[in-house]
């Protein structure tokens, strides 16, 4: 969600490679479809008049096989939906929703839009995680209402995290942030990237007017920083782990 679609296109386009398409404007607002090597890899979508005073974001949308059903089960397990179920003419149907620990998230039934068609290479997306202020009762809503079979990476008092699904086979992760957020920031899904060069990337993406947040640093899963991009709206982006003993 931008408030400067051309700019968000321009800056994205250059560090990650993306090609862009715009949907009709009367049956989906202009939506932008974001491709690598023709491939559907993110959206975006400009900031209606109606959401003055929300930040720019990355959002996170969870497939479901039938939006309304996840909504009456988003409702009954602590979650409240903000937006839809929807139906989006000939591609699907949407809703968006708050958990329980007030991380705001998306739904989205298939229809001829199945989703991002590639993960995990460079200019794709790598992996979501969600930082809980109310970890177990993230983790509950998760396995309830979208069948998660969580697994437990950590459950120490320092670092508590656990994944949707295990080893290669995991999709998410959902951290206790219960110590580190501050008041006044709530829970939230992150969106990170994949990339070649996280140092690269970076470099290039702050000669872009992009802004440096987090990092970069090493760790066991590859090389991590976490920015914003030219509006404000954050991200990470990491490079495998193999790519990072250069640094």
């Amino acid at each position: 969600m931008s408030t400067d679609t051309q700019k968000a296109c321009a800056f994205y386009g250059a560090i990650f490679g993306w090609d862009f398409a715009a949907g009709d404007q009367e049956k989906y607002g202009g939506y932008i479809m974001a491709t690598k090597n023709g491939s559907t890899v993110a959206g975006i979508m400009a900031r209606q008049p109606d959401q003055v005073g929300m930040p720019d974001l990355w959002s996170v949308y969870l497939r479901t096989e039938d939006a309304k059903a996840t909504a009456d089960a988003i409702a009954a397990n602590g979650g409240s939906v903000h937006v839809g179920p929807m139906d989006i003419p000939d591609q699907g149907a949407m809703l968006f929703f708050m958990d329980p620990s007030g991380a705001a998230a998306g739904a989205w039934q298939p229809g001829a839009m199945k989703g991002f068609e590639v993960a995990a290479e460079p200019g794709a997306p790598a992996w979501f995680e969600l930082h809980a202020k109310k970890y177990d009762a993230a983790l509950d809503f998760y396995s309830t209402v979208f069948g998660w079979h969580p697994a437990v990476l950590s459950d120490t008092p320092e670092f508590r995290y656990s994944t949707s699904g295990e080893g290669d086979s995991a999709q998410a992760g959902v951290m206790d942030a219960a110590a580190y957020l501050p008041a006044d920031v709530p829970s939230h899904w992150e969106v990170y990237f994949s990339v070649e060069d996280t140092d690269a990337t970076l470099e290039k993406a702050l000669a872009l007017g992009g802004t440096l947040i987090d990092g970069p640093q090493d760790s066991e899963f590859g090389r991590v920083a976490q920015l914003s991009d030219p509006t404000g709206a954050m991200f990470k982006i990491v490079a495998e782990a193999t790519a990072s003993t250069e640094h």
